[in-house]
């Protein structure tokens, strides 16, 4: 079987469900040892992580807050302290919270947690792990396609939520390319997911705005974030990714 990862150590937030489940699963088998965090899904983390022991990997679910700068911090040092080093961060973490500008009855303190888990759970990350990466290490953050086109109202602050992580990815692509450490952004288009489902009454608008006319998978984000994380793309950095099925093209 090829591994590509095999000897890696990785840390994916939020991974205990959806795309980010699917994220370290997959670099699980491609060889890596991966730790993950979860806010409020042990059952499903236990699951993701008990399915990849049981096939000869590795696996270690954390609870972590990604709206908490400290928690986020002591995830990514636990790994280290676990493992002994840290060669890929993969921010999955995220909320998705609506709101139209002017709106008094928006949920202000709801908007201002998804800034804080979407923007401030990244940011977190990224500055705890930067001192333990290993050369050549890798940075992948997951965005969304909402971040370059926004295709209805009232989601303006979780697309600037992305759209600032895909600019900080490029602004750290810069400061650690010295160091060969890759900083990347996948952007999903709609995705299958129990959030998401493509089963849901908006479904078939949805799928005509692609074009493939269709929902994506998990596991193909989970496919070009492996891509990313391994050997082949040692010189992609900076770069957004569009995983939308053309929903930008």
């Amino acid at each position: 079987m090829n591994q590509p990862l095999k000897g890696k150590v990785v840390l994916v937030t939020g991974g205990s469900r959806g795309i980010g489940a699917a994220i370290v699963r997959r670099l699980a088998a491609d060889g890596a040892q991966v730790a993950f965090t979860y806010a409020n899904s042990p059952d499903r983390a236990a699951v993701v992580a008990r399915d990849i022991q049981a096939v000869g990997g590795t696996a270690l679910a954390m609870m972590a807050d990604q709206g908490d700068p400290v928690s986020v911090a002591a995830a990514v040092q636990k790994v280290n302290a676990q493992f002994g080093r840290l060669d890929i961060l993969v921010n999955s973490a995220g909320v998705f919270v609506t709101g139209m500008i002017g709106d008094p009855a928006a949920d202000m303190a709801a908007l201002e947690r998804q800034h804080a888990v979407n923007v401030g759970g990244v940011v977190a990350a990224v500055r705890a792990a930067v001192p333990l990466l290993s050369d050549g290490g890798r940075i992948v953050s997951i965005g969304t396609m909402f971040a370059t086109r926004v295709p209805f109202p009232g989601i303006g602050d979780y697309a600037a939520s992305k759209a600032a992580v895909a600019a900080y990815g490029r602004a750290w692509a810069r400061e650690l390319g010295a160091r060969g450490i890759t900083v990347n952004t996948v952007q999903p288009g709609p995705i299958n997911t129990e959030m998401n489902p493509e089963t849901s009454d908006v479904a078939p608008m949805v799928k005509q705005m692609t074009a493939l006319g269709r929902y994506g998978q998990p596991q193909e984000i989970a496919g070009a974030v492996a891509f990313l994380a391994g050997p082949d793309a040692a010189y992609i950095t900076g770069a957004t990714l569009n995983v939308d099925g053309g929903q930008n093209s």
